[in-house]
């Protein structure tokens, strides 16, 4: 792919920014779509979380395992085939009869956006073989997974305002028939050499894995760690992880290369992504039932109202290399983290009438932030990682962000739930279906309001704003521990470390003792310090400093 002209690897890019932003808006564009769901289809309290973290689970728990298929048998080839069945499972989504259904659906649109995220950033290694050219080429591209993220309330918000909850998922077809279209004549194929065989029973853990702790979380902070599922739940899944790493380990070809680890640099981006994605996708979910349920915003005010946290992660992306440069990539990382904390840490104060520039300020700070983390993350695992193995690394690297916003909404969304639920006040003489109705969620509450006298409904609907809201509070609290718990993270697993150009940061070889890797670090720092001044490496790469 080296001998492609400067036009056709921009085109190509602009290929994969299309398909990035599909996948990443269909993350969060259901979400101002919950209250009219809640009203049509009737879900339960867990049922309406399901439906939205199905299809974040289902792409964390494959994305290592279709990167991996990836790297074997055709990034291009994957990528298309992964697009064709989005548009068809977005057909399913979109005409959902019931709860259940709409739980599956999202579910497969899950397994097919598997297929496309980590083809996207691999690619894009090849696409771009200079440095230099990469590293805008990974900001305008992770720009674009970003602010796909923070326009779905957006759009959702236009097409709710005109049509049934259904569109949001139509949205796709007409974009992904475009992305088959370009594909096919302008993206160039590519693949591993030498890929070995793809291990299904590999495969099979990461999911079970992934699914089972994943689960266990977030049904423990809904309901505690005294129902049996729950303990069952993570223990299953961590054998499953524990299995998994142990036959990577043994694998000629594994389905992923856990050593890759042992690189500092990869393990911090791959946590920070993560865990910088549970504060946004959390805030993203809670903020915007909060938008229309408790302030009375339409779907499209309240898009627009997170219209700021769209327009930071756009120039967040694209300002990531510079911003590496200027306070290098240690600085960059720690001082975002601990940026989106604050910005989610305003949800902690937040009232039922607080004036909305302080939302917007909050916004503002959150997606700018996240915009630099992202995109500064990606290119440190993709740097980290050998070239034949881009599908795979960027597989984790997508693994975290698709993870991350799943543990958002579900830890987010959990604690707020289980405060709504101990809190509600009932009035007296309410019928008892009705008040069961109402506990389960605020969009519950607002509908069975509908059908009482004006005596009862006032103060049950006073009463589920009140506690939705210190739910909201609460959550806010612990997001912003988080962010601030990753910002110490990153700090001091970057402590020491040169750039992660082709240079510096090898990862440590498996059968090297600690002793050796320590050594090992110190000799490769020293001796990149020694001649960085003369070294080329990418522009966020070349940054990264002690």
């Amino acid at each position: 792919m080296s001998s492609l002209t400067a036009r056709q690897r921009w085109t190509g890019l602009a290929v994969l920014v299309l398909a990035v932003t599909v996948v990443a808006l269909d993350a969060t564009v259901l979400s101002l779509a919950i209250p009219s769901i809640s009203e049509t289809l009737r879900p339960r309290g867990t049922q309406l979380l399901w439906i939205g973290d199905s299809y974040s689970f289902v792409l964390a728990g494959l994305l290592v395992s279709m990167g991996a298929l990836s790297d074997r048998i055709g990034r291009k080839k994957l990528l298309l085939a992964g697009a064709t069945a989005f548009g068809a499972a977005s057909l399913l989504a979109a005409y959902a009869p019931s709860a259940g259904w709409l739980i599956v659906a999202r579910a497969l649109l899950g397994v097919a956006g598997a297929t496309i995220m980590p083809s996207t950033l691999s690619l894009i290694r090849g696409l771009f073989p200079d440095d230099r050219e990469r590293a805008t080429a990974i900001g305008i591209w992770g720009a674009a997974a970003t602010a796909g993220a923070a326009l779905g309330p957006v759009v959702g918000g236009v097409l709710l305002e005109h049509f049934w909850w259904g569109s949001v998922f139509l949205m796709n077809i007409p974009v992904l028939l475009l992305l088959l279209g370009l594909g096919l004549w302008l993206l160039p194929e590519s693949k591993d050499p030498k890929p070995g065989r793809w291990d299904v029973l590999s495969a099979l853990l990461s999911l079970a894995g992934v699914i089972g702790v994943v689960y266990a979380v977030k049904e423990a902070a809904a309901h505690g760690v005294g129902r049996w599922d729950v303990p069952v739940a993570f223990a299953l899944g961590a054998a499953a992880l524990a299995v998994f790493v142990r036959r990577q380990l043994r694998l000629e070809t594994p389905l992923l290369d856990v050593r890759l680890f042992r690189d500092r640099r990869f393990t911090a981006a791959v946590s920070a992504s993560a865990i910088s994605l549970i504060g946004l996708s959390g805030v993203i979910f809670v903020v915007s039932q909060y938008l229309q349920l408790v302030r009375g915003y339409q779907p499209l005010q309240a898009g627009l109202a997170e219209l700021p946290a769209f327009a930071g992660s756009v120039v967040g992306g694209l300002l990531t290399a510079r911003v590496a440069r200027r306070f290098g990539a240690r600085g960059a990382l720690t001082a975002c983290l601990l940026a989106m904390g604050l910005g989610v840490g305003v949800l902690g104060w937040l009232g039922q009438d607080t004036t909305y520039l302080m939302l917007a300020a909050s916004f503002l700070l959150v997606g700018t932030a996240e915009g630099v983390v992202y995109t500064l993350g990606a290119d440190l695992v993709l740097s980290a990682a050998p070239a034949d193995k881009a599908g795979a690394a960027s597989a984790v690297s997508e693994t975290a962000y698709e993870l991350g916003t799943a543990l958002g909404i579900a830890l987010v969304g959990s604690v707020v739930g289980s405060i709504y639920a101990d809190g509600l006040a009932v009035p007296a003489g309410t019928d008892p279906a009705v008040a069961a109705r109402a506990g389960e969620s605020l969009g519950s509450a607002v509908e069975a309001a509908q059908g009482l006298s004006p005596e009862l409904a006032q103060p049950l609907l006073a009463s589920a704003k009140e506690v939705f809201v210190s739910g909201m509070n609460s959550a806010g609290l612990l997001a912003a521990a988080l962010l601030v718990g990753a910002a110490v993270m990153a700090w001091r697993l970057l402590r020491g470390l040169s750039g992660p150009g082709a240079a510096a940061g090898t990862p440590v070889a498996a059968s090297e003792s600690p002793e050796a890797a320590k050594t090992s670090e110190e000799s490769e720092t020293s001796e990149v310090s020694e001649t960085s001044e003369v070294s080329e490496t990418s522009e966020v790469s070349e940054t990264v400093r002690a």
